[in-house]
């Protein structure tokens, strides 16, 4: 961020509907040279309104760095300032309308290997579907895990890094507070683009549940979306069983059970024939298989031979039949 000389350090005030022309401008320009924008449109005076993306924003206004700075950039997310945005894995990029279009770039470190493993064992047996993980539908315990302060999915400031083209010298500008709370906005509708920034997949936390045993007790008093926008992501109508879940995952439980079984009677059957130098079953089936294969071949290539051989005399009659017919006429 660096300050502008030609305005003695700052740019003069622009009113919302001149700064709504500008941006309609810039994003008439960008369409024709073949960008795709991200708008974040927010309906009402909430700018966030789900699980995940309430927790996003109450994650930075935890932290003291931010509390008294990220306030500058609620009245640019709401009059609609915010006209590009882009979540990508440990980067967000945005333009932001204010004098002219700023552009915002924020860094934000991926989750390390040890935290995001962390995260799966403490929620492991927790989650029914990844459904109900991105829809918010989730226990107390889930919820505390995934929003702990500095060891859960949310990053702290010392894991951002924020930059802006404006001229405001401050390290949190009022265009990158409202890339900020536009994160939040646009986690209530795709909750999945938290785990594409920093770097890990939701669905690898249903497989650390499937992994291991469902706990005896857990509560399911989770704090559920106050919309039912998930079924428009997704453009489908979601139905929840849990009871066709857990019966699924015992069946699964089972079935691995019994792989293992017979994986160790194998591997014992296996020894017992080395030791008493009996040729495996399955390599003595392998070579029956393999001489009757040649045998077929050769039976085939007989049968061919023959054929051929008996279409070649037919000819030889046919021919000579023509011969005897011809000298018999006048």
């Amino acid at each position: 961020m660096s300050r502008n000389s030609g305005y003695d350090g700052w740019r003069p005030y622009v009113p919302v509907a001149e700064r709504r022309r500008q941006a309609a401008r810039k994003i008439a320009k960008l369409k024709q040279a073949g960008h795709e924008l991200s708008p974040v449109e927010i309906a009402g005076r909430k700018i966030t309104t789900t699980f995940w993306g309430d927790a996003w924003s109450q994650n930075l206004e935890s932290y003291s760095d931010y509390a008294n700075r990220l306030p500058r950039g609620r009245t640019y997310v709401r009059n609609g300032s915010l006209i590009d945005l882009q979540i990508e894995v440990g980067r967000v990029r945005a333009l932001v309308s204010g004098s002219e279009i700023y552009q915002v770039g924020i860094d934000i470190k991926r989750l390390t290997k040890p935290r995001w493993r962390d995260i799966k064992g403490r929620c492991a047996g927790q989650i029914d579907s990844l459904v109900e993980l991105l829809q918010g539908s989730i226990s107390k315990g889930v919820m505390e895990i995934v929003t702990r302060k500095g060891a859960g999915l949310f990053p702290a400031p010392r894991e951002i890094v924020l930059d802006c083209s404006c001229p405001d010298w401050a390290t949190m500008c009022k265009h990158v507070a409202a890339t900020l709370y536009g994160v939040g906005a646009r986690l209530d509708q795709r909750p999945e683009l938290l785990f594409t920034l920093r770097g890990v997949d939701p669905a690898e936390m249903l497989e650390a549940a499937i992994d291991r045993p469902l706990t005896a007790s857990r509560s399911r008093r989770g704090r559920v979306l106050e919309s039912d926008e998930l079924s428009s992501v997704f453009g489908v109508d979601i139905v929840q069983d849990r009871d066709v879940a857990r019966t699924r995952k015992r069946a699964a439980s089972a079935a691995s059970g019994k792989a293992r079984k017979k994986s160790a009677a194998r591997k014992t059957q296996a020894e017992q024939n080395k030791r008493s130098g009996k040729k495996p079953a399955r390599k003595a089936s392998a070579k029956k298989a393999a001489v009757k294969k040649t045998a077929t071949k050769k039976a085939a290539a007989k049968k061919a031979v023959v054929k051929k051989r008996a279409s070649k005399k037919n000819k030889i009659k046919k021919a000579s039949r023509k011969k005897t017919s011809a000298k018999r006429r006048p």
